[in-house]
């Protein structure tokens, strides 16, 4: 058995992350912890617990993490995570509706207490602000405004002030939620006998990180997130996704010594969801084949629509780290000391890029490990397989 405690800003992808977690007999789930990035924290939070409750696993505890960047005080959910993911995150689907005929007309006449304990469970996460410290920092939309402008209709990069890039790292620490600590306490408690799976943004290990240093020497982290050696998911064609909305967090952790395994676009572009693949779910004849089918039907027709090298199929980010977390054997890792850049312009590189840290080049011992490989083939067929069982069980 491999302890596991997923962090999760859940879409569609991290949703079949945790399905496959949960198909998978060797994985013992501690917990979930929901933070921000495809949906917001609070929705992230909401779809765990549908997610779980459809699939018969609501003793596996939930938790909110932060709720945005640690270098800004809000977070607004980006135009392009909703087109991928629907507003809701689940591609405009709800788990309820698949529910037996009693669990969801209990559903639907409790839905006020569920989403009462719902917000009491986020509202149990502390809440204390440094209000001066946050005045002086962004929201996530207008460093984003800064950040770029709009040029003969092109999009150019502009360089950040010192402003822009200041952190308040008292009053971050201070408003992460439960899950943090629950980080924490799972590394203390099992040390390198539980690996951290970060599919999302990397403020909640960040956070960890800065409110317990003395973890950094037992953390086992595998990320999603991240490019080395192909072109970024964001606008600008450098950047990854989940880094980008908080490349400090991201740098600090790669800089912190944590064993860090980064399975990036290098690696995830290669493993891909077909629509095959959805039908043979929906040919379970389940309740739970047809959410998964509808659901990521929303995403394949999201990818496609952007870009023809997805009519191939759909990259399968996230539960590729969730399978790498169970069998580190699917991926070829190439060890090197990462940092992730985080201004734009002259002298500085890119805000958000991945790339090896030249201070750290010629340390004997590398705390990265980038996936640059992987058996595709071998993980998708066990992919298909496994939400298959999940589903017909």
């Amino acid at each position: 058995m491999t302890r596991l405690v997923l962090d999760v800003d859940t879409g569609i992808d991290d949703t079949l992350a945790l399905c496959y977690l949960l198909a998978s007999p060797e994985a013992e789930l501690m917990g979930v912890v929901g933070t921000y990035g495809n949906v917001t924290a609070r929705d992230s939070v909401r779809n765990n617990h549908a997610v779980l409750r459809l699939f018969g696993r609501e003793d596996i505890p939930v938790m909110l993490g932060c709720e945005a960047p640690s270098w800004a005080d809000l977070f607004e959910v980006d135009e392009g995570c909703a087109r991928f993911h629907g507003a809701n995150g689940l591609g405009n689907v709800d788990p309820a509706c698949y529910l037996p005929d009693d669990d969801a007309a209990e559903v639907g006449e409790s839905r006020d207490d569920t989403n009462a304990a719902h917000d009491a469970a986020c509202d149990g996460a502390a809440d204390v602000r440094d209000d001066r410290a946050s005045a002086a920092r962004p929201s996530v939309a207008a460093f984003r405004d800064r950040l770029t402008k709009s040029v003969g209709g092109e999009r150019v990069d502009v360089a950040t002030t010192a402003a822009d890039a200041a952190l308040a790292d008292a009053a971050a620490a201070s408003r992460e939620g439960d899950g943090v600590r629950f980080i924490v306490d799972a590394v203390r408690k099992h040390g390198r006998d539980v690996t951290i799976v970060a599919t999302g943004p990397l403020t909640d290990v960040d956070a960890a990180i800065r409110l317990a240093p003395d973890i950094v020497p037992n953390l086992r982290l595998v990320i999603m997130g991240g490019s080395l050696t192909q072109e970024g998911n964001c606008y600008d064609l450098i950047c990854e996704t989940n880094i980008f909305q908080d490349p400090e967090a991201a740098n600090r952790v790669f800089r912190s010594g944590a064993d860090v395994t980064m399975i990036g676009l290098d690696v995830t572009h290669q493993c891909l969801m077909t629509r095959a693949d959805a039908d043979r779910w929906r040919a379970t004849g389940t309740r739970r084949g047809a959410f998964l089918a509808d659901m990521v039907r929303f995403y394949i027709n999201a990818n496609e629509a952007s870009d023809p090298i997805f009519l191939a199929g759909s990259p399968l980010h996230d539960p590729l780290a969730a399978a790498v977390s169970l069998d580190p054997t699917l991926v070829g890792l190439f060890d090197v000391n990462m940092m992730t850049e985080t201004a734009t312009g002259n002298g500085h590189g890119f805000r958000g890029r991945t790339i090896g840290d030249p201070t750290r080049l010629r340390e004997p011992r590398k705390t990265a490990h980038v996936a640059l490989t992987v058996d595709a083939p071998r993980f998708t067929a066990r992919f298909r397989d496994r939400l298959a069982g999940l589903c017909a069980a």
